[in-house]
This record gives C-alpha cells, structure tokens and sequence, in this order.
C-alpha cells in the first residue's frame, strides 16, 4: 500500500526525496529525478535544530526558558522587547512577527550582524505571549544569538558539536560548504511569489549562509535519520520540552492557517501538511510546503519528504497531506 505514496510523488513531476522508516527500518527510500545524496534547502523544516539546540543548553542549566531574552542579549531589549521570554520566541508568541517585514528580513539574512542589529531595533507589536503569530526568519537568528551569547561559539558550529557530529549526519550542514555545491538541488517556484523566492534562495551566497529559521541543505536519509535519533532517546530532555504543546491548535496570525505549535516543533492532528490521519502526538516541521519532516512515536514512523518545488495556496499542502496519509494508511 505504501505504493500509492511513491504514486503520488512521480505523478506531481518534482524533483524529490521520499524517506520512511519504521522502528528504525527502511520502508522506502526514493530518490526522483536526482540522485539520493542531492542536496535539498528545507526551508523551515530547518527550525527544529535551532530549537532543539536552545533546548539542550536549557536542560544543563545554560539559559532558562522563562527569563527574558534581554537577559543573555540586553540590546534585545529595544522597541519595547523586554519582556520577551525564551519560551515566547520558541512558541511563535514573541509578539513580533519580523524584523522590518518579512521582504526586509528576506533580503539581509545572510548577513548576521545586520539582522541581530534589526532585531534590537524591532518594535513589540503584540504583547508577549498574547496570540501565535510564525517568526518566518527572526526565529533563527534571535535562538542562534542566544547560543552565541551563552556558549561562546556560533551556532553552526555548537551544532556540529552538539547533535551533527554526534549522531553522523553528515549531509547536514547549516550553511552548505562550497565544495557541495555541485550537489544542491535549485528550487523551482510557481504561482505568486515562487519564482521570485526561488531567485533568492538559489544563490550561493544564501545556501552558505548560516540562517538557522531555513537554511539547512540535507538529503531525505539524513533528516529521516535525524528524527529516529529523535524517538531513539536522543537528546531526551530538549526533545520532551521541544515537543510540549504551546496551548490548543489557533490560526496562526503570520500564515493565516490552522496550527498546532509546540516549543520548536509543529503538532499532528490538524489536518495537511501532516496528514489527516497524523495524531497530536506527531511532531516535525514544514517547510514552506516544500520540504517537510516528522515523526510519530506511536506508530515508530518517521517520515522526511523532500522537493524543488515552491508553490503559492494551498495545492502543495495538501499535496504533502496527502502524500503522508499514504503512508499512514499503509501503517496503521
């Protein structure tokens, strides 16, 4: 039955990945139109390392999820920002969306000191904590800051350290190597807005950026690996907090759609990109409905999903629904 997912994929036309495994064995491992170590950009499906890395300092007693940012950043404090806590950022709740507006943001994330300098000038526009409101680009930088801050290291490199090097991923990399280059995989963008993102995220200069919200190149076996570390017992006290629900599932103020946020991942159980058949105890992460990964501990699935193909609406989430659902269907 497991076929019908593999169906799905070919039929759309994209060039992709498709890994699943199942209490850490392989169900299907398709790689179309490439070969399998070709390196995809994730997009969001990035986010979780950078969270998960915030959450492993916080387990040996580095930072705190409840102090506010501004008491490892103190600059942070600006525009009224205080007040913000760790765990505000991780569960989208900051009460600051982006910087200077998601295109501002766009167009200076591959440069840290310039984005960090945004960020301490950004206006507070909700209270903190009030709605969920999705921090596309911020979120990355305000984590991986705080990782500098309280290591003393850049957050490409305490994530080599702390999760990469140790669990021997090694087609991941957060901020792609100029010799890979040859391997990346170009993103295609249709509809409103893909072309132009597609332009953006295609150049060198961004896929060796070191963008923590999205900017991870990975194959499908890399980041399916990483997830079964996951369910493994990896890493067990940042993964316990990182998959605690954030409150009930809303409508994110940011993408105008029904989530269910975590502290760092996104929740099943509400429908595409997840699947229908996905349970609230499933936790992975979108990305921008090209990429996406997660894992279901009670079916010991995991599951990573990777394209070149960025389209505007809803068609390619329920793409990635459906393609999961697939796969749920084929291992109740």
């Amino acid at each position: 039955m497991i076929d019908a997912a593999v169906d799905l994929v070919r039929a759309r036309g994209a060039r992709a990945s498709l890994c699943v495994l199942r209490g850490g064995r392989v169900l299907l491992d398709r790689s179309f139109g490439g070969p399998p170590d070709a390196l995809f950009w994730i997009f969001s499906a990035s986010k979780p390392f950078v969270a998960l890395l915030v959450h492993q300092l916080a387990a040996r007693g580095v930072l705190s999820l409840d102090a506010p940012v501004a008491d490892y950043w103190p600059a942070f404090a600006g525009g009224g920002k205080g007040e913000v806590t760790v765990r505000h950022v991780l569960q989208h709740r900051s009460g600051f969306a982006t910087a200077r507006g998601f295109a501002g943001d766009s167009l200076v994330m591959t440069d840290w000191p310039r984005t960090v300098r945004a960020i301490e000038r950004a206006p507070l526009r909700r209270p903190p904590g009030s709605v969920a409101a999705y921090q596309p680009i911020v979120y990355g930088h305000i984590l991986g800051e705080l990782v500098r801050r309280t290591t003393g290291a850049d957050v490409a490199t305490v994530l080599r350290e702390e999760f990469l090097g140790p669990l021997s991923l090694t087609d991941t990399h957060l901020g792609l190597p100029d010799p890979l280059w040859p391997r990346h995989v170009p993103v295609r963008g249709q509809g409103l807005g893909g072309p132009l993102t597609a332009r953006m995220v295609n150049r060198r200069t961004v896929r060796r950026a070191v963008i923590p919200a999205a900017g991870i190149s990975t194959t499908a076996r890399d980041l399916a690996k990483f997830y079964q570390s996951l369910l493994d017992g990896f890493a067990p006290a940042a993964v316990t907090e990182a998959r605690r629900p954030s409150g009930a599932p809303v409508v994110d103020r940011t993408i105008g759609t029904r989530i269910h946020w975590a502290h760092g991942f996104q929740l099943g159980g509400t429908g595409r990109p997840m699947g229908t058949l996905s349970t609230p105890d499933t936790f992975g992460h979108n990305g921008s409905n090209c990429c996406i990964a997660w894992a279901d501990p009670g079916r010991r699935l995991v599951f990573a999903y990777l394209t070149d193909r960025i389209v505007s609406g809803h068609s390619a989430a329920a793409h990635l629904g459906a393609v999961a659902d697939a796969v749920l269907a084929a291992c109740p």
